[in-house]
């Protein structure tokens, strides 16, 4: 019979100084389960301009669309979006992905822009490795508490992101991102014309002015876009259109009507029309589901903007 291990205890041995202090106080906005069945209604193409989303992928796999390059992610995986990156999260009944999300404003990271977690080079996904498990059940102990409304649960779930940002910042550190080769031309007009997009999609432009605005022909601008991001012009501008409507549907009181209006649609019908086939439930029945109700206290308070 072996000899119990006396090796019980560790020191702390190091004099601990956090990085998160002075102007650097990251604040915890969210958290978010999405079950497999749940992405079959798709958070689509859309961008946090004041906030890091961090996501893990716990299982399933697709390819998503993050800036500007075709990704497939899997279990596992760990997905960085700093502010302002677009990220179109494709999922649906024939490939459901389970994960977990949480959002983190007032980040002033050393030597970075605001709200950026890494460097904006460094790449969106990463491998976690051994790391998984650990991932896993800080989000999970997370998203659990702040459900359920536990008693100082806003407090405890901010310390655990301090644990996950470090957690994070270990798993970035230790993935080297390709080397991203020179762009060749046609991969710079295909930016051009999505950051052109990205600019005027709440504006009602077309195929043609889209064309005039950047000099080239329609044709080979949907050529060339399409190579890039799988998507034609149109179906990325009517992605990213849903993809915002979906945020003012969650983050504010605005009716459809207006929240139509507002991602350039003319008539709340067609735009009704246009959700329902891309998220798989109506606008009306995509909000009132979303959000989680603890039961202790009323949903967050959307804002009028």
């Amino acid at each position: 019979m072996p000899k119990a291990s006396l090796n019980v205890q560790c020191f702390v041995e190091k004099e601990v100084k956090s990085i998160f202090e002075g102007e650097n106080q990251p604040m915890l906005l969210y958290v978010s389960e999405i079950r497999p069945d749940a992405s079959a209604h798709p958070r689509v193409m859309h961008a946090h301009e004041d906030f890091v989303e961090l996501i893990l992928i716990c299982s399933g796999s697709s390819e998503y669309l993050i800036h500007d390059k075709k990704v497939i992610i899997k279990p596992g995986d760990l997905l960085v979006y700093n502010a302002g990156v677009v990220h179109d999260e494709v999922s649906g009944p024939d490939m459901e992905v389970g994960s977990y999300c949480i959002a983190v404003g007032g980040l002033h990271m050393p030597g970075l822009r605001e709200n950026a977690l890494i460097p904006d080079d460094a790449g969106y996904v990463f491998p976690t490795g051994k790391y998984f498990a650990d991932l896993h059940c800080l989000f999970e102990m997370m998203f659990r508490t702040l459900s359920a409304g536990e008693p100082n649960a806003e407090l405890f779930c901010s310390s655990l992101m301090h644990a996950l940002l470090m957690s994070v910042l270990t798993v970035t550190a230790g993935s080297h991102a390709e080397s991203e080769k020179p762009l060749e031309e046609p991969h710079i007009l295909g930016r051009r014309i999505k950051e052109y997009i990205d600019k005027h999609y709440m504006e009602p432009i077309t195929l043609q002015s889209m064309g005039e605005a950047l000099h080239i022909s329609p044709y080979y601008l949907s050529h060339v876009f399409k190579q890039m991001s799988g998507y034609s012009p149109v179906q990325y501008l009517l992605r990213r259109r849903i993809g915002e409507a979906q945020t003012l549907l969650i983050t504010t009181d605005l009716s459809i009507t207006s929240i139509a209006e507002r991602v350039g649609y003319d008539t709340q019908s067609y735009f009704n029309l246009q959700f329902t086939k891309n998220v798989g439930m109506p606008p009306n029945k995509f909000r009132q589901n979303y959000i989680v109700s603890t039961g202790i206290e009323e949903k967050p308070k959307r804002k009028r903007k």
